[in-house]
């Protein structure tokens, strides 16, 4: 708009901003615009996840043929790494230390094997998780995506792993006397509630290691005393006779100890339901529904702080 001077001039004034005084938030709204990386509703983020899920599988396969690829003997490291420290485990605690107590040896090796794969498969879910976000902060930065990819290819990844260190597991299990039957059949649903459980794991460290990365210089102690805890190396039901029935089923119901002997149960004959806590099916779901979910919810409520700072 113009109007006259007193000297006769023209003076020009500037037609007022239909934006001027509106907030942030009301330009926002105005424009359609949103946060870069704002946390979505729950089911919207879980969509976005469906959506991701060849992105996630091709990950995990990739940061698997990865893993070894420096090494002259590549991938057999998976299955050499696992079965060397159940060989170590078997001198110190099987030859020396009689943990074997109340167990022959056709019966306890495969119980140690099949203790250190299946622990092995929630250590290593753990250790790599803790980096995702940490250790990828490129591709958190540069791309937008739902970020709980990460964890989720890297449990995925060590599932991956477990299933192919699974066929000397079960040559082990097979050459000291166990034969299939119907019970194998039970691995199917042991791995996948284990799946849950160490993908909830590892959802948690995640968001943990996000924001303090010394948290995987701790992780090891942490994982080294659990897994003493949970009977990898020894029977609790054994260990514990004599001992107060409120500790021995303590110690039976950690997570660890659940899933383990429900392999152990499943592969090894001599391995009979008596070693097993009540209700154990119970118990194995409630761990792994509850930390999966618990997990996912912890992990999803800081999105949009991932990359950030």
């Amino acid at each position: 708009m113009s109007e006259t001077t007193h000297d006769g001039g023209i003076a020009v004034t500037a037609v007022p901003s239909p934006d001027e005084g509106l907030t942030a938030a009301q330009l926002a709204a105005r424009y359609g615009l949103a946060v870069s990386g704002a946390r979505p509703p729950l089911a919207e983020y879980v969509r976005l996840l469906w959506g991701r899920r060849h992105f996630i599988l091709a990950f995990s396969q990739a940061k698997l043929t990865a893993q070894y690829s420096q090494a002259k003997l590549g991938q057999l490291w998976q299955v050499a790494t696992p079965l060397l420290n159940a060989a170590v485990y078997y001198f110190i605690f099987g030859v020396i230390l009689h943990a074997s107590r109340g167990m022959s040896q056709d019966v306890y090796i495969p119980f140690l094997v099949t203790g250190v794969f299946t622990f092995t498969f929630t250590q290593s879910s753990i250790m790599t998780g803790v980096r995702a976000i940490s250790g990828n902060l490129g591709l958190v930065r540069a791309l937008h995506f739902p970020r709980a990819s990460l964890p989720i290819s890297f449990a995925l990844q060590q599932l991956q792993q477990l299933l192919f260190s699974m066929i000397v597991m079960v040559a082990v299990v097979v050459g000291f006397g166990s034969r299939p039957g119907l019970s194998w059949v039970l691995v199917v649903p042991i791995l996948f509630l284990l799946f849950l459980f160490n993908t909830g794991l590892a959802l948690v460290v995640a968001r943990l290691g996000a924001k303090t990365p010394d948290l995987a210089q701790l992780l090891p102690f942490i994982l080294r005393t659990w897994m003493y805890m949970s009977g990898v190396m020894f029977s609790i039901t054994k260990m514990m006779e004599g001992r107060p029935e409120w500790a021995r089923t303590l110690l039976q119901v950690n997570p660890a100890t659940v899933f383990m002997d429900l392999m152990r149960f499943a592969l090894i004959d001599g391995y009979g339901a008596s070693n097993l806590p009540p209700h154990v099916w119970a118990v194995a779901l409630a761990w792994a529904v509850v930390v999966f979910a618990g997990g996912f919810v912890y992990f999803w409520k800081a999105e949009e702080r991932y990359g950030r700072g």
